[in-house]
């Protein structure tokens, strides 16, 4: 479903006290995805994954934009850290170059 990698992780278990992390996408007019993420309780609809020790929850109208995405922390410039989604379903993604 989704991956949560362990930087991510360590960063939202920080946080999350004991929470669920709700994520969430949607296509905005152009069809590009939108992301939101929060912490929250599990929904009677929700799929559940758990992933580096993470309880993802997620709603049932996210799940397939969400399908076989990655959530990472990393740094963007010295000292800047963000969560990023690496997402295949999403149209500006860009899978890596395979080295040879």
């Amino acid at each position: 479903m989704i991956t949560v990698t362990a930087p991510a992780a360590a960063q939202i278990l920080q946080s999350a006290g004991g929470a669920g992390l709700r994520l969430a996408a949607r296509l905005d007019d152009k069809g590009v995805i939108e992301y939101g993420m929060g912490f929250d309780d599990k929904a009677a609809d929700d799929l559940e994954v758990a992933s580096n020790g993470v309880t993802v929850l997620v709603s049932p109208g996210s799940v397939e934009l969400l399908t076989g995405a990655t959530l990472d922390y990393v740094e963007i410039n010295p000292g800047e850290w963000r969560f990023i989604f690496i997402n295949p379903n999403d149209p500006s993604h860009k899978a890596p170059k395979e080295v040879r």
